[in-house]
């Protein structure tokens, strides 16, 4: 069972992909956060496998967000979700350790098969971030 942990500061948009997360037999919702503070502080309290994050939220940001988690918890892989293409904060994601990104325009069916992509690389699998990434652009 794939644990996702959904950080966006809409709750329309946390609603929506619960949703989408909730119908996927092998995807679990193991939290929601309105802020980067609270994403952490759920990491603190227990694992998650992938996190869908927001990057422009209240107080720190995303890509502090993913900074402090992936120091408390090294193997959480990260999708970040954005409204626009060629964002410099995607730039500045991908390096603090982002594994991928999705255009908030995308399909259920493109974040459903991208947490499973990101999730499978932590498993062992052949490596498939940069394809992912290259994917969530169209």
């Amino acid at each position: 069972m794939i644990r996702v942990l959904i950080v966006d500061d809409h709750t329309v948009v946390r609603f929506g992909l619960a949703a989408i997360i909730s119908l996927q037999p092998d995807m679990t919702v193991d939290g929601e956060a309105s802020s980067a503070e609270e994403a952490c502080a759920l990491c603190k309290e227990r694992p998650v496998d992938v996190v869908l994050m927001d990057l422009r939220l209240p107080g720190l940001s995303g890509v502090d967000a993913i900074r402090t988690i992936r120091e408390i918890r090294p193997s959480t892989r990260f999708i970040v979700l954005t409204t626009y293409e060629g964002d410099e904060d995607i730039r500045r994601a991908l390096e603090a350790g982002a594994h991928a990104y999705l255009l908030k325009a995308m399909s259920h069916a493109d974040v459903t098969a991208a947490i499973r992509k990101v999730h499978s690389e932590s498993c062992g699998s052949s490596p498939a971030a940069s394809a992912t990434k290259t994917s969530a652009r169209r």
